[in-house]
């Protein structure tokens, strides 16, 4: 609609037709009704009656079209207006240019505001400085306030918080700085509350907290809002205990808590996990009538779900509590449940939901039950639910979509995922994190890293998640090259002082064979947590470090770090590995005894790693049978596999009958077992065995070694010919085999679990896949370098004893890393002592 230049001409008074306020007043009901088609009807029935409207009447007209949002609605009335021929004043000109630049339409606004020219007031250009900041123009908005001032305009409080929503964003809070000095020079920050809280959140949105505050301390005038806008970003950045105290002040100030102080001062007691403080809080709440507040009462549910982890009693009380239900707690309480790991009892809840029809699940509901899906491995309910999704035209929300990738990823449905991911509508850092932590999780590390690249290339790149789940992928399969990459890459992004960062180098160098470094990535770490602690303790007791691992668990408790059941895992393991039986025993009293923790079937499987590994399988059955608990296969398949160690058939035995009674389609018992029965030289039970596996179609897990070189993986199998250099391989292990025999290897082939003569017995050890990655290790990588060989299963004795002479024979350093531990063999000698 062309818009005709505008002239404001000084004020004109015309005679009103005696019908005129009957029509004006019926006009001003019919906008407020919404009833558009009889508004304009009565407009023409006074244009034809000759009963013009004023410009009062015009304007309060626009302003109804403002309020509701309805552009339609307000050109019809700037027609009507532009055809009366009466002269617009600067109110209505104001008007028209709010309607338009608040219903986004900010061509034609910047048109009637340019046509203005000097007629322009404050009004105006306020109008203008809001809409641009609020449809997200801040450098526009920032531009029309210099301007502005530079026309000499004095801004009032309106103006002001325009610009400073304008400044919120990161590129441009340092201009907002700038306006906070105005501010205190004209006096608008202390003494208008719109001002301040506008600078409050200003800061607040930028993590700058401690600003927010200074800001809110120097105000001369708080009133409810502005106390409530502080609690609510305390609580939702994190600072909870901050948000509580605040409220107590805002209450000892004379301030009544209203549902949004209250709701959100029950959000920072969940995010604290203060129960107490929640409960004196819900009774206030009952005592100012606040408690059935719809509002109130979600709040509740999710505190009380929160706070009392794995309980939702009280949640589900709340909520059967509450007068009336909506879309709101409804899907705080499904929430809850899924939180506090209740899947099964929210996907009940959301049946009920459904089943009652009276309310509909909104985006959050959806979002919630397809976590629940996904902690179930229920990708079939996750897709009956995300039907609903599509019928409900939910699909392009993207949070949604992002669960939906994580459903499927838990469920190792990564083909579905991955098309998940590409068909969502807008892909965020939410959404490649999704797939990235899926692929690792479900040992596809090259996948994960081919995303890096674009993660990069977007416009958000890679968070402290991204990076630490690709660490863990690069971990997982033992390719440092690439974790050094991504030490280098997360450097330049500014992540290096991150704890989960940090945490994840350590877990990543120790497990890629690099403990040094990972050392360093501890000792570098400005704040250190329990699970800082609990990967350094690890990675030292996995190389073989178990003194220093247990100094360092004694280190960790005298700076004041609390231990946790992981924490103790790896102490026990520690103790494990070096046969301190003693000590592992007392480390397991004192984690109940000084920490309250009570021991998990993890814990009771450490023990009886201890004792077996110590010979000591008598004490092993005796502590199984003390247990508070049965033990399971997992514990029984630990005692089984040091009576094959120890050649004790009958302990054994025993421990194969118990595994199979609870995991009949066990293959682990069946090789333990074959491989006790083979070293005592029963090959009539071998075979036995050997037969009710291929019955069962079981097959024993393929031994497999892996080795990086030059950002490139390599991988063996026994007697593997695959590999382009496998001449060169085979070469390489034939002089090996003349040289360490002339240092006194003689071959042990008890490992074999074929009933053939020794010599054959012999070729099948030394084709095993480890020998192969050393030999091919030491013909492609640079002799200044250790050799650092994976293995998916426990390496073989033979094996170790030979890698020990290769040592030698090489003057290399090996470090193997198998499924139990690293071995660092260096000069014949190994990091474990022979004892593993």
């Amino acid at each position: 609609m062309a818009v005709p230049a505008i002239s404001l001409p000084a004020k004109i008074t015309l005679s009103k037709h005696p019908q005129f306020e009957t029509f004006k007043h019926r006009l001003l009901r019919l906008a407020d009704a919404g009833r558009l088609s009889d508004l304009i009807s009565t407009l023409d029935l006074m244009s034809h009656r000759g009963i013009p409207a004023d410009l009062l009447t015009y304007s309060s007209l626009l302003k109804s079209s403002i309020r509701s949002r309805d552009l339609h609605l307000g050109k019809l009335i700037h027609r009507h207006l532009l055809h009366s021929g009466l002269p617009l004043d600067a109110i209505v000109t104001n008007s028209l240019i709010a309607l338009y630049s608040k219903c986004g339409d900010w061509d034609t606004a910047c048109l009637i505001f340019d046509q203005m020219g000097a007629n322009r007031n404050l009004v105006s250009w306020t109008t203008m400085i809001s809409s641009a900041a609020r449809s997200n123009m801040e450098r526009t908005a920032i531009g029309m306030f210099c301007e502005m001032l530079e026309l000499g305009f004095i801004p009032n409080e309106y103006t002001f918080c325009s610009v400073i929503q304008a400044c919120s964003s990161s590129e441009f809070v340092w201009i907002g700085l700038v306006v906070l000095g105005f501010g205190i020079k004209t006096g608008f920050w202390q003494e208008e509350v719109s001002v301040g809280s506008a600078l409050i959140d200003m800061f607040a949105k930028n993590g700058d907290l401690g600003s927010a505050r200074k800001v809110f301390d120097g105000m001369l005038v708080r009133n409810l809002v502005v106390w409530t806008l502080m609690i609510t970003r305390y609580a939702q950045f994190g600072c909870g205990e901050k948000a509580i105290e605040l409220f107590v002040d805002m209450c000892l100030d004379g301030h009544e808590p209203d549902p949004f102080s209250m709701s959100s001062v029950l959000a920072a007691c969940a995010e604290v996990g203060s129960l107490h403080v929640g409960k004196q809080l819900h009774s206030l709440a009952i005592r100012i009538g606040l408690a059935l507040d719809v509002c109130v009462g979600c709040s509740l549910v999710s505190m009380y779900a929160k706070c009392v982890f794995g309980l939702m009693d009280d949640s589900r009380r709340v909520f059967e509590g509450m007068p009336a239900h909506n879309v709101m707690s409804w899907t705080a309480l499904i929430a809850g449940y899924v939180q506090s790991g209740h899947d099964e009892e929210a996907l009940e809840l959301f049946g009920d939901m459904i089943r009652e029809g009276e309310i509909q699940p909104n985006h959050f509901t959806y979002s919630s039950i397809l976590k629940a899906c996904a902690n179930l491995s229920e990708a079939n309910i996750g897709e009956q639910v995300y039907g609903h999704v599509v019928k409900l035209g939910l699909t392009i929300v993207n949070f949604i979509g992002n669960s939906l990738v994580t459903m499927y990823a838990k469920s190792g449905r990564m083909d579905e995922a991955r098309k998940a991911f590409e068909m969502l509508y807008e892909k965020n850092l939410v959404s490649y994190n999704a797939i990235v932590d899926g692929y690792v999780k479900n040992s596809n590390s090259e996948q994960a890293f081919e995303l890096i690249h674009q993660i990069q290339g977007s416009d958000f790149g890679a968070s402290a998640f991204t990076f630490a789940s690709l660490l863990s992928a690069a971990a997982s399969i033992g390719i440092m090259g690439k974790g050094q990459q991504l030490h280098a890459q997360l450097l330049k992004s500014g992540y290096e002082y991150d704890t989960c960062i940090s945490n994840a180098l350590v877990s990543m160098y120790s497990k890629c064979g690099n403990i040094e470094d990972a050392v360093q990535a501890f000792q570098e770490m400005e704040d250190r947590n329990t699970i800082s602690w609990t990967s350094m303790i690890t990675g030292l007791a996995k190389h073989g470090h178990a003194i220093k691992a247990l100094e360092l668990f004694h280190n960790m408790v005298a700076a004041g770090a609390k231990p946790n059941d992981i924490t103790y895992i790896a102490v026990l393991s520690a103790c494990s590995h070096v046969g301190l039986v003693s000590e592992g025993r007392k480390h397991f009293r004192s984690m109940k005894n000084d920490h309250g923790i009570i021991p998990r079937m993890e814990h009771y499987a450490c023990m009886v790693d201890l004792l077996g590994r110590a010979g000591r399988l008598e004490e092993a059955i005796d502590f199984i049978s003390s247990m508070p608990v049965k033990a399971d296969a997992l514990l029984w398949r630990t005692l089984l596999s040091a009576c094959r160690t120890h050649g004790h058939t009958e302990f054994g035995e025993r421990a194969a009958r118990e595994i199979l009674d609870q995991e009949p389609d066990d293959p682990s018992a069946y090789v333990l077992l074959s491989n006790l029965y083979a070293m005592g030289g029963q090959w009539g039970k071998v075979a036995m065995i050997r037969s009710g596996m291929k019955e069962k179609s079981m097959n024993k897990e393929a031994g497999l070694s892996w080795i990086e070189t030059e950002g490139s993986i390599h991988k063996f199998h026994a007697g593997d010919t695959s590999h382009r250099r496998s001449e060169e391989i085979y070469e390489k292990l034939d002089e090996l085999a003349t040289e360490i025999k002339r240092l006194g290897y003689v071959s042990d082939t008890s490992s074999v679990l074929h009933d053939v003569d020794d010599e054959l017995k012999e070729k099948y050890v030394w084709q095993h896949s480890e020998r192969l990655a050393v030999a091919f290790g030491l013909i492609s990588t640079s002799a200044s370098k250790p050799i650092r060989i994976f293995k998916n299963l426990r390496v073989c004795g033979d094996c170790h004893t030979a890698m020990k002479f290769m040592s030698m024979v090489a003057g290399r350093e090996i470090i193997l890393r198998d499924s139990n531990r690293f071995h660092r063999i260096k000069d014949g000698n190994c990091s474990c002592g022979d004892y593993w």
